[in-house]
C-alpha cells in the first residue's frame, strides 16, 4: 500500500474524542486500496485527523466440491473466497467531512461500514 499512515498522532483516550470508524471490505485488494486512498484524500481535504488505514486479517472461506457426482469420491476441488479488510479512524470529524464522505461514490464490490464512537 502506498500510504501506510497519513497522520499518526499519539492521542490519549479521552471522553471528549468523537471517533468515526470506517471499515472497508472488498474481494480484490487493488480496488480496496484505491477506495481507501480516495476516502483518505477526501477526509484530508477537510483537515481531518486520520489514523490508518489499518489492515485487518484476510478472511478466507474455502468450499470443497466433489468433481464427479457419483463414483469418484476422492476427486475433489477446493475454491476459496478472500475478503480483504481495512479500518480507518477519523478523529473529531466536522460536519463538512461527514457530508463529503457520504456523498462519495466508490466502485462496486466495496462494502463500507461507518460507526460513530
Amino acid at each position: 500500500m502506498a500510504t501506510k499512515t497519513v497522520k499518526k498522532e499519539k492521542i490519549k483516550k479521552e471522553e471528549g474524542v468523537v471517533r468515526l470508524r470506517i471499515r472497508v471490505r472488498a474481494y480484490e485488494n487493488k480496488i480496496l486500496d484505491t477506495s481507501v486512498k480516495q476516502i483518505i484524500d477526501t477526509a484530508l481535504r477537510y483537515d481531518a485527523t486520520i489514523v490508518g488505514p489499518i489492515p485487518l486479517p484476510t478472511e478466507i472461506k474455502k468450499y470443497t466440491v466433489n468433481r464427479a457426482s457419483f463414483v469418484f469420491k476422492n476427486a475433489r476441488e477446493q475454491f476459496e473466497i478472500r475478503t480483504h479488510k481495512r479500518v480507518i479512524d477519523i478523529l473529531n470529524p466536522n460536519p463538512k467531512t461527514i457530508e463529503a464522505l457520504t456523498n462519495m461514490s466508490l466502485p462496486s464490490g466495496v462494502d463500507i461500514d461507518v460507526k460513530m464512537m
